[in-house]
């Protein structure tokens, strides 16, 4: 804490302790008495009543009940310092079966089992080093004494003192350098005298590198000296005496000022500021804020100062400082303050020229391109351009205005010569206009020649040309155009460019230009401000080697494969990709892979690789390479030819196909290959498929309806004639039978016409079966009886007899549903068939299992042409 002491007599003294001061050849005695500082242990054991804290006269010791310790240096010492440690029990506290042992920092450092013990300790370190004495029982430790024994430097001479006095009402704040650390507590006094007075401030510090103190507030008529004092318990030390006046001490505060534009000028202002009332001398100093240079304004007075000259449409940084004196005193900080200039009339010429093409019909098409202006050029910001079309060679011509915001403009117009002006336009006014005349007689424009790009690296090309050969029209400049090979055209429009004089033959451009970036430039020769053809050429800043290959495709041919590829995206190229190479290897091979080379100049994409072998595997892939080397290979294919009598068997099959297809287009050749297959395929696939309904054991059949009673219209025709029958409604009538039916099997004989016989056999032999009579509708039994399964079990019966004809096949019965031929008449046109013993058709059935209703056709009928014979 801070304290004025003062001191004003000649003998006079303050405790400060035993610092010397020395001042108007006076000496002057002082001490100041600083409280020990007790260490945490010692002043734990007291807090308990078991030590009672003291000093011997000479060397640090420490007093207490139970016993002292001593040491025979101070309590301070500097490091590399050797220190004797002891202490002594009181004898009361003396026991020999218990040791007494000196502790630092809780590691023993010796002990006996007397009343007192000694140890020297060497001191490295700096800080606080913490020493007790304890006695080691069997039932324990217990604390005696200790002391504290603090490792520091004395104190440096304070430097480079100085005071300041922030305002004219505000308060000395004086400062120093203390030097190097002292790592103990260490105070600092400052003395003022004014040569009446004399007055001390005080202040403790222990590690800080600048010391500081505020003194109390002064007068601008005295004059003062300082002088600062360091002391510690190692020494002490004195800075050199200040000498100073309160006006060189004090730092007014910045002053508040204001810019203003004398009637919206663009390159005068007036700036106005106020600042404290002692305040007489100012200086200013103002730039734009693109540059690092200051324009500087001294010596002055008064509160307004006038700019002239000042760039338009630029914004200011302006900074102003006050002192009180023009030769004392110190310099406030500077005040800023930013302003932007008015708009002006533009001043800069556009630089345009254009390129015509002919579109036809009396038509051309005119493109026009001219350069942004400066910014010192523009003035403000440029709003739009106005462009001007004005044909000549006619008697009252018409000038058409158009405007755009961009930096080029197209226009389709009529085939003649025009005059075309362009101006750029701001908020306060037009630029002066550039004019241009199209000649439609200039015809030969021949391209520049040798057109070279040569790496600069960061980031700039060097662009170089020759003259046109020969041409007609006078070069009036050339323009370099340049755009990156992978720019996007809907994002970038129109590619960067710069226009030369005609003395000009070489360039470096770099606006726009990055490393590792591929870029296509064209060098056009303007022939009265009219682009010619273009030399082209592709260049880069610096480049790398490609850091990915690229993505191949291969498609298989009968003597070769066919090789094609993507470009590498722009990011992986790393320049401009100089060429391609694509390597061949058999799989599991030694030797050199095949290397085919292909020129980035021929903007190929595909390569038709032969003398392959058939049969045989091979690994191809492909790399890319740019002027700094190759790069990695793409993805890789392996590749397998056919060989050639597999190629001969595709070929053969195709062509016989082919072959026949002609063959059967054509009807002579159609009937004799039906001729020649009449021949060598058997007679049976050649026979045409009989009807069921006029084999010979269905017509044979009709001769037994009269004994069967059955209703012909569920199964036969109802007339003798057996043509073709027309399709009729099937009445279907079905009887329950016993379990033991589900055995049966029918034996029919029939004395019909021509003395033929019908049988049905079972499988067993000729074993005649008995069936139960078929019951009358009268009794009421008849039930729904499925024709699928009667037929089943007919034709069932039918190829156990051998006299049946081949006409039918026998059906799967559980998968083809049999037929039965219908006559054409009806259930009331054949007579009512009585129950025979030997009926051909079981009395009962199976549940249906196939269910057919209305007219029964032969559609339903599964026939096996095996077995039709007529």
């Amino acid at each position: 804490m801070s304290q004025k002491l003062p001191c004003t007599g000649r003998n006079s003294c303050i405790l400060i302790r035993d610092a010397l001061f020395l001042k108007h050849n006076t000496l002057y005695k002082c001490c100041i008495h600083v409280k020990p500082l007790f260490s945490h242990s010692v002043a734990e054991a007291s807090s308990k009543g078991d030590v009672t804290a003291g000093r011997l006269a000479h060397g640090a010791a420490e007093l207490c009940d139970k016993g002292n310790m001593t040491a025979n240096t101070s309590s301070h010492v500097q490091p590399g310092s050797s220190i004797t440690l002891s202490c002594q029990l009181k004898p009361q506290q003396y026991s020999k079966q218990c040791r007494i042992a000196i502790f630092f920092n809780s590691s023993e450092r010796n002990s006996s089992y007397s009343s007192s013990v000694s140890t020297r300790f060497l001191v490295h370190t700096y800080g606080k080093h913490m020493f007790t004495c304890k006695t080691l029982c069997e039932y324990g430790k217990k604390l005696i004494c200790g002391i504290d024994i603090e490792s520091g430097n004395p104190p440096d001479e304070p430097r480079n003192v100085s005071c300041i006095q922030q305002g004219t009402d505000g308060h000395p704040i004086c400062t120093w350098d203390k030097g190097r650390l002292t790592y103990i507590n260490t105070t600092y006094v400052v003395q003022l005298s004014n040569g009446t007075d004399v007055f001390y401030v005080s202040k403790e510090s222990l590690d800080t590198n600048f010391g500081s103190l505020a003194l109390s507030k002064l007068n601008f008529d005295s004059t003062y000296t300082i002088v600062v004092a360091a002391f510690n318990e190692l020494g002490s030390a004195f800075s050199q005496p200040l000498v100073f006046m309160l006006i060189d001490i004090v730092k007014p505060h910045p002053p508040k000022f204001s810019v203003e534009f004398e009637h919206s000028s663009a390159t005068n202002c007036t700036l106005s500021w106020y600042a404290e009332a002692q305040v007489q001398h100012c200086r200013l100093r103002y730039r734009p804020l693109t540059r690092h240079s200051w324009s500087m304004v001294e010596n002055l007075k008064g509160e307004k100062c006038s700019l002239y000259g000042l760039e338009p449409y630029t914004t200011y940084e302006f900074q102003l400082s006050c002192k009180i004196h023009p030769k004392r005193g110190l310099w406030s900080n500077w005040s800023t303050y930013q302003n932007r200039t008015p708009e002006a009339v533009p001043t800069g010429v556009l630089d345009v020229w254009y390129q015509q093409q002919d579109g036809g019909s009396q038509q051309q098409n005119i493109s026009l391109f001219w350069k942004a202006l400066s910014k010192s050029e523009a003035r403000g910001r440029i709003l739009q351009y106005t462009v001007t079309f004005e044909a000549l060679d006619q008697q009252n011509p018409v000038a058409e205005t158009h405007l755009t915001t961009q930096t080029n403009y197209a226009r389709v117009m009529p085939r003649v010569n025009y005059k075309i002006t362009v101006t750029a336009e701001n908020s306060r006014g037009r630029s002066p206009p550039t004019s241009i005349v199209t000649d439609l007689g200039i015809q030969d424009l021949p391209p520049p020649q040798a057109v070279s790009a040569i790496a600069m690296g960061n980031s700039s090309i060097l662009i170089s040309w020759k003259p046109p050969t020969s041409s007609t029209a006078s070069i009036n400049g050339y323009v370099v155009e340049w755009a990156d090979t992978q720019r996007n055209a809907r994002l970038e429009p129109h590619p960067a460019w710069e226009k030369l004089p005609a003395s000009s033959l070489s360039t470096v451009i770099a606006e726009h230009v990055k490393d590792e970036v591929c870029y296509q430039i064209s060098v056009f020769a303007l022939y009265q401000d009219r682009a010619g053809q273009a030399a082209s050429v592709k260049g880069y800043s610096s480049a790398k080697a490609p850091s990915a290959g690229p993505q191949m495709f291969t498609t298989l041919h009968a003597n070769g494969i066919l090789v094609s590829w993507e470009a590498i995206p722009a990011h992986q190229q790393r320049g401009c990709i100089t060429g391609y190479h694509i390597y061949l290897q058999k799989r599991d091979s030694q030797v050199d892979p095949r290397v085919y080379a292909i020129s980035s100049m021929t903007a190929q994409r595909s390569l038709y690789i032969t003398d392959l072998q058939p049969g045989e595997h091979y690994v191809l892939w492909m790399t890319a390479s740019t002027a700094a080397g190759e790069g990695p290979w793409g993805n890789s294919e392996l590749i397998c030819l056919e060989s050639a009598g597999e190629w001969m068997t595709v070929v053969l099959t195709c062509s016989i196909f082919i072959f026949s297809a002609c063959i059967c287009s054509m009807p002579p050749a159609r009937k004799a290959l039906h001729s020649l297959l009449t021949i060598l395929i058997p007679q049976w696939q050649s026979k045409a498929i009989p009807d069921p309904a006029n084999a010979t054991w269905a017509k044979k059949y009709t001769s037994v309806k009269a004994e069967l009673r059955w209703p012909s219209s569920l199964f036969l025709p109802s007339t003798s004639t057996f043509e073709e029958p027309e399709p009729t409604q099937v009445e279907e009538a079905f009887v329950k039978r016993s379990t033991l039916a589900l055995q049966d099997k029918a034996l029919f004989s029939s004395t019909g016409s021509k003395g033929q016989d019908w049988a049905l056999g079972s499988s067993r032999g000729h074993e005649e079966p008995r069936y139960k009579p078929l019951p009358s509708a009268a009794d009421g039994e008849v039930r729904e009886q499925q024709p699928p399964d009667l037929y089943r079990r007919m034709v069932e019966a039918m190829e156990h007899t051998q006299n049946v004809p081949g006409y039918i096949a026998n059906p799967n019965p559980s998968t083809a549903p049999p037929y039965l031929p219908l006559g054409a008449g009806t259930a009331e046109d054949v007579p009512e068939l009585e129950c025979h013993p030997l009926s051909v058709f079981p009395t009962t059935c199976l549940a249906p299992m196939f269910p057919y209703e209305g007219n029964l056709t032969l559609d339903t009928v599964k026939i096996n042409c095996g077995s039709l014979t007529g």
